[in-house]
């Protein structure tokens, strides 16, 4: 079956949109051959700085032919609707169509409309300039006097079409004043001359031959080993930089893996800032020592040219850039262990957080404040969770920072070391940031928790406080992942805590007080993380929303050991038959206390049990509420949930033996308040009425 090769050939495409570029290509182009009967039987997208390009493989020579039966007008229409028909089918005439008889409507009118498939070839041209013109690219730009928008201005486009030893055909179409080709262009310095290319495989044949490697997996596979090669040849290590590879790879044709130096004065600045120098100013990797971890006064360049030097004068030109910047970076690192975190301190009364929060100093005090609060509930010392709380914030005035933010909270950690400060409140200047996303590990040394969690609750204590929570996609101020960052500092850790009470301690700090409804509103925002971070990991959300349902479910790690109790005493035999007891329960209490205009509470009166079986569920209601008590009053859940299938015998027998709707109006009272007496009894560990499946 004939295969579709298309090139857009522009000048360079920037490496962060290369990517997605492909992607959007692949899916536009199929996606319309598709919804025109045209299936094929795969495809795969090019990228490279200089084309854009895609092949589809096992179309269709041409669509299928269409036959179709258009239903008309009855005969003996008004002319106005035969001749309605009559244009909407096609038809010259009324003897053109065929009369059908229906035994209920009658004698009507039928075109047959047969619609021959087009060549595969004469549809491409008619949709591939529509995606053309059309693309969306984030940022784009018109040149010349054209109209047509492109990432870069657009120098030819490739589009054959044809089957496996045939000569393909060219697919002729035109975009502003582009016409489609067979021909193509390599490298732009090496092999800039045009060349004629028939197909995929040919295409990237002569493309190789012509400098450039048009498959990205493959230039990026070439880039990393050959740098793992030429860094083993050195006795060093590669520092890989998957971020770093893909944007490389999306800056060369033809890859070519130097290394250079830089002088080791350098070294004495800290690893992280000289790698984000490097990176940030060169877009090179860098090399570290085996032996030591650290790293070593070499770095890795990916050239774009074989050059006639063997590459020393890139590498020389790539030397004195990164010398300069390295200049720079061991300027800013001395200029800030000369001065001391303690004297940016006042600069933060200066700098507004938020204009109905305060300034940046008044939140600092703040998070003190509540570390103080949280450091003896998490076993930190209040004094060091005071003072690195106080701290933690400081580098971010720093120079280091102010030129890589992406290292704040470390360079705290650095600064905080080289004043003397004690290891845990060095530790905090790093870790408070911490978790910053899914992935991220979350701090475990006392100190440090304290200070995350104050920093993370403050914040969302805040926001919620002036009404600012995140709304749909909306979420400016990152307040879902603190939610998150806090849920899993509490449950990873295994902390007790009381997040109510934390939020109340927040909330009296400093902040606005808002309207009562806030506080709830936030524990219900909690609620909603948890369950999202939770399903996550394999569990039921909604045992989440019948665990929290209930009053006072504010302490996270307890909650989840009660879900997950609740989780297996549901899927065990007792379980499975005690929640459909316990529906069946509230099903006939809901319709009855409707039809009654009020509700049915217990407890019941022992004088109208009648029934032998009534007076075993009421007696085993009794004990199962004491041994509820008494087991969750130790947290111990998995004992809660053995007396909870004490249930399951009575209630069983209970529906089987008694008629609820008695006719006397007090015995059927008396029985609906058992009822009730079910419901909670199991409430002393969730809502079930929350509970799916």
């Amino acid at each position: 079956m004939p295969d579709l090769l298309l090139e857009l050939f522009s000048e360079e495409i920037p490496a962060r949109m290369q990517a997605q570029a492909a992607d959007t290509l692949r899916k536009l182009v199929t996606d319309a051959l598709v919804n025109r009967g045209l299936l094929y039987e795969g495809a795969k997208a090019f990228v490279t700085p200089r084309r854009l390009a895609l092949a589809v493989h096992g179309l269709p020579g041409k669509q299928a032919d269409q036959r179709e039966e258009k239903k008309g007008p009855r005969v003996g229409a008004p002319e106005q609707a035969l001749a309605g028909f009559l244009k909407s089918a096609g038809l010259a005439s009324i003897d053109q169509a065929k009369i059908q008889s229906d035994p209920k409507k009658g004698d009507f009118y039928v075109a047959v409309v047969e619609k021959k498939g087009r060549p595969t070839a004469e549809v491409i041209a008619e949709i591939i300039p529509e995606i053309i013109r059309a693309f969306p690219w984030p940022k784009s730009m018109r040149w010349g006097t054209g109209s047509l928008r492109w990432v870069r201005p657009l120098h030819s486009i490739l589009c054959t079409f044809g089957a496996e030893g045939d000569e393909p055909e060219v697919v002729t179409f035109e975009v502003e004043g582009i016409t489609a080709s067979n021909i193509t262009r390599g490298h732009r310095f090496l092999a800039p001359a045009p060349f004629t290319v028939k197909r995929l495989d040919d295409w990237m044949a002569k493309l190789e031959a012509a400098k450039v490697v048009a498959d990205r997996d493959r230039r990026k596979d070439i880039i990393l080993n050959d740098a793992k090669d030429l860094a083993l040849a050195a006795g060093l290590e590669l520092v890989e930089d998957d971020g770093l590879l893909d944007e490389v790879c999306g800056l060369v044709e033809w890859p070519v893996v130097l290394m250079g130096a830089f002088e080791e004065r350098f070294l004495d600045i800290p690893d992280e800032v000289i790698r984000a120098t490097i990176r940030a100013n060169q877009k090179c990797f860098v090399l570290k020592e085996p032996k030591t971890g650290r790293l070593a006064n070499r770095f890795i360049l990916i050239s774009n040219l074989v050059a006639t030097d063997g590459g020393a004068a890139i590498v020389a030109g790539n030397e004195r850039v990164i010398r300069a910047r390295l200049s720079d970076a061991k300027f800013f690192w001395d200029t800030d262990r000369a001065n001391g975190l303690e004297s940016r301190m006042p600069k933060f009364d200066h700098i507004t957080f938020h204009e109905k929060l305060g300034t940046q100093a008044a939140r600092i005090a703040r998070i003190a404040n509540l570390a103080k609060i949280i450091a003896p509930q998490v076993g930190a010392d209040p004094v060091l969770a005071e003072e690195a709380a106080l701290i933690a914030k400081a580098d971010l005035l720093t120079e280091v920072v102010g030129e890589f933010p992406e290292l704040q909270g470390l360079m705290g950690r650095y600064y905080a070391q080289g004043e003397g400060m004690s290891p845990e409140v060095a530790a905090a200047c790093e870790e408070h940031y911490k978790p910053q996303g899914p992935n991220d590990r979350t701090p475990t040394a006392p100190v440090s928790i304290a200070v995350a969690l104050a920093d993370k609750i403050d914040t969302l204590v805040g926001f919620w406080a002036i009404d600012e929570k995140p709304t749909g996609s909306k979420d400016p101020y990152a307040l879902r992942r603190a939610a998150l960052g806090v849920i899993r500092i509490i449950l990873e850790n295994g902390l007790r805590l009381r997040l109510g009470a934390l939020i109340a301690a927040a909330a009296e700090g400093g902040l606005p007080a808002g309207n009562g409804e806030w506080r709830r509103d936030l524990l219900s925002f909690f609620a909603d993380r948890l369950k999202g971070h939770l399903r996550e990991n394999g569990a039921r959300f909604d045992l989440v929303d019948a665990v929290f349902a209930l009053d006072g479910q504010d302490d996270l790690y307890l909650l989840v050991l009660r879900m997950k109790a609740l989780a297996r005493f549901l899927e065990s035999e007792d379980g499975k038959t005690l929640l459909a007891g316990y529906r069946r329960a509230a099903s006939i209490l809901r319709i009855e206390e409707k039809k009654d205009g009020k509700a049915f509470k217990g407890p019941t009166s022992a004088a109208l049990l009648k029934e032998e079986a009534e007076e075993k569920l009421a007696a085993a209601i009794d004990d199962v509420k004491e041994h509820l008590a008494k087991t969750i009053a130790a947290e111990d859940f998995e004992g809660a949930m053995t007396a909870l299938s004490d249930l399951r015998a009575p209630v069983d027998a209970f529906f089987e033996a008694v008629t609820v709707n008695a006719e006397d109006a007090a015995l059927r009272e008396n029985r609906l308040k058992l009822l009730d007496e079910i419901r909670t009894a199991t409430r002393a560990i969730a809502d079930f009425d929350r509970i799916e499946g």
